[in-house]
């Protein structure tokens, strides 16, 4: 087995439901030449109510989330969980755009997309959502009791599982219908 070498942080964010959306959650899983670390999340005070959709989807409430920072007070801890590091995320441009969008001067040197390589390495899937894939290749196993999916520790530690699955060498030789 070949795990990817090299530095990477998964990253997840989850919004407020408005557009543009204001983040209420952010996660930064690190990966050291093939090793997850431990997640490391921050809820955020956002600007404008979290909408019923969106709670629905992650569980967090505008109220739960009055004595949150704002993104502004950690911005500078989001910067180092990810400085120097590739970033991972699956559909990676949301993620991406939102923390450009609200740490300035944040830019990420690279970007791995999870979705863009599960495309690429099991091809002919009916569906590349996370959820699909978290079920096909079984990577929802021995996660904390304290995660949920759609909360951004657990989205974003799902992603770094993802990403050494995809980028492990054996992996990538299995033909379709393996998993």
């Amino acid at each position: 087995m070949t795990e990817p070498r090299g530095r990477y942080a998964a990253v997840d964010v989850e919004g407020n439901g408005q557009q543009p959306p204001d983040l209420v959650e952010v996660a930064v899983v690190p990966i050291d030449n093939g090793h997850i670390g431990e997640p490391r999340a921050w809820l955020l005070r956002p600007a404008r109510p979290v909408t019923p959709i969106a709670r629905r989807i992650h569980g967090l409430s505008t109220e739960q989330l009055a004595d949150a920072p704002t993104i502004a007070e950690v911005a500078d801890e989001i910067r180092t969980a990810t400085a120097g590091r590739t970033i991972v995320a699956h559909a990676a441009h949301v993620d991406v755009t939102a923390l450009k969008r609200h740490l300035p001067g944040w830019h990420a040197a690279r970007v791995e997309d999870t979705l863009r390589l599960a495309r690429q390495t099991l091809p002919q899937r009916p569906s590349y959502s996370l959820d699909a894939l978290i079920a096909e290749l079984g990577l929802d196993h021995h996660i904390p009791l304290d995660l949920r999916r759609h909360r951004a520790a657990y989205d974003a530690l799902i992603t770094a599982r993802l990403f050494i699955a995809l980028t492990n060498t054996d992996m990538r030789q299995v033909q379709d219908g393996l998993f």
